[in-house]
């Protein structure tokens, strides 16, 4: 097997959203690791089936958090290919080296690198992203990026949350939160744009144009995800991360006296969701963006 060295040009200091990223969201993500990796489990296998990845191929898995898609495209590819994880989060990192080496993943690697500044140059084959795109604060200067990694011809498939009211799993502990909490400020720390970003198609459809993409491709997809092992962790996953962890996260000091109050609201909330062997589960849908770079 050919070695694949994606180099990146020398890095500048990163920039304060990265450095948001790293100090204050990483934690929380690790807390709750097993929902946005396991939770997340019914999602990735109904898109997974369908990437056009061969074997052999040579793929790059921008924002790829835990390392965990990077190691199911490494199962794609075979032995006779090879995978690159890229994130702006070292303890991200540090769990998918991790995972990689604990299941044999020869043919993968992680990297640290911001996909909005530069990504390696037409080193690959396929390019994906899941529910990473939606965070880019220059959605259109990372989109680029994205297809300039591509070797002509080479295709993209990133995966983002359509409409809020079509990811109630996001959106509805938020609705309830509002009620006691204000909306976050201007100055806001956030962990960019939102999850619901991209949830337009006619105006992600420009920005990939715009990024010099041909061949744009929307497929919608439904499927339950895993919130929480119980009523108090799926509290707990929302007051963290998410719009409504935003939400509370910058209320503050008002946040906490209202912790109750807000506890409350969402016990009764999520215990009239869904709930299976695993916990408590809820609905979601997601667009699967396929595109070819034709240079």
């Amino acid at each position: 097997m050919n070695s694949l060295k994606p180099s990146l040009s020398p890095a500048p200091e990163d920039t304060p959203f990265v450095e948001f990223w790293n100090e204050v969201l990483a934690p929380k993500f690790i807390r709750f690791k097993h929902i946005l990796v396991d939770g997340l489990t019914q999602h990735s296998e109904a898109v997974f089936s369908s990437l056009p990845v061969q074997r052999g191929d040579r793929v790059l898995d921008v924002g790829c958090g835990f390392g965990d898609t990077a190691i199911k495209l490494a199962e794609l590819v075979g032995s006779d290919g090879e995978v690159v994880g890229l994130d702006c989060c070292d303890a991200f990192l540090e769990y998918a080296r991790k995972d990689a080496f604990a299941e044999g993943a020869g043919n993968v690697s992680f990297m640290r690198g911001d996909a909005e500044i530069a990504l390696p140059s037409r080193d690959f084959d396929f390019v994906f992203a899941r529910f990473g795109t939606m965070f880019f604060a220059n959605p259109v200067a990372g989109l680029r990026n994205m297809r300039t990694a591509l070797r002509p011809g080479g295709r993209m498939v990133h995966i983002v949350w359509r409409d809020r009211v079509d990811n109630p799993w996001l959106s509805m502990a938020k609705d309830v939160v509002l009620r006691y909490l204000p909306q976050p400020g201007t100055g806001a720390q956030t962990c960019g744009p939102g999850p619901f970003s991209m949830s337009n198609e006619n105006m992600v459809r420009a920005m990939m144009q715009s990024a010099g993409y041909d061949n744009i491709e929307f497929r919608r997809v439904d499927a339950p995800v895993l919130v929480g092992n119980d009523v108090s962790d799926a509290i707990a996953f929302q007051l963290a991360i998410g719009p409504a962890g935003e939400v509370y996260r910058e209320a503050g000091d008002t946040a906490e006296e209202k912790h109750n109050e807000i506890e409350a609201a969402l016990t009764d909330a999520i215990n009239k969701q869904k709930t299976s062997a695993d916990g408590i589960v809820m609905d979601s849908s997601s667009w699967v963006i396929t595109a070819t770079n034709p240079e």
